[in-house]
């Protein structure tokens, strides 16, 4: 843990890609290292929309959703239970990119309530937020991983009870930064 200049408390969390696996890593918070999935596209310091890598930077936590709020210890992080009519835009041409959207939505999006459960847990990260810029990704998201730990289409996913291990401990003032 780092101070901030304001007195508040930041927790840095890095994330580096797998020697020989550019679509795995090691997310790492002081020494606790856990195995995670990345973008099949790796990790570009020029992230595009459908490229599917993950972003090279720094990424604050903003908010998130959960399926069911008894399925993971609370959080100091803002959460809110996921919709069936919950979507997140990804055209780059719409004038809700990269924002939350209600369903059905005439742009290209994607649903969040998942038959699969991997947004089970889903947090937002800062990615092309605030400025938004089109075409500069969308989607970048902090979730639970697929079995094996397959690749994402950028977001950063980890299983389960890793998780629910970390989910106490992350704070708006969390900032996980990707690094190669």
């Amino acid at each position: 843990m780092n101070k901030m200049a304001n007195g508040g408390t930041l927790r840095l969390i890095d994330v580096r890609a797998r020697p020989g696996n550019p679509a795995q890593g090691f997310l790492i918070l002081h020494n606790l290292v856990l195995r995670c999935a990345l973008g099949k596209g790796g990790i570009s310091a020029f992230k595009r929309e459908g490229d599917g890598a993950t972003p090279l930077g720094s990424m604050r936590l903003i908010y998130g959703w959960r399926r069911r709020r008894r399925d993971f210890a609370a959080s100091s992080l803002p959460f809110r239970t996921i919709r069936r009519d919950d979507g997140w835009c990804d055209a780059p041409g719409d004038r809700n990119y990269n924002r939350l959207v209600r369903l059905p939505y005439r742009a290209s999006h994607e649903n969040l309530w998942r038959q699969d459960g991997l947004y089970d847990i889903c947090i937002v990260m800062d990615w092309n937020i605030r400025p938004r810029r089109r075409g500069c990704g969308s989607a970048i998201f902090f979730h639970l991983a697929r079995p094996g730990y397959q690749p994402t289409e950028g977001c950063i996913a980890l299983k389960r009870a890793d998780m629910a291990r970390l989910l106490p401990h992350l704070s708006a003032q969390t900032i996980i930064r990707v690094r190669r």
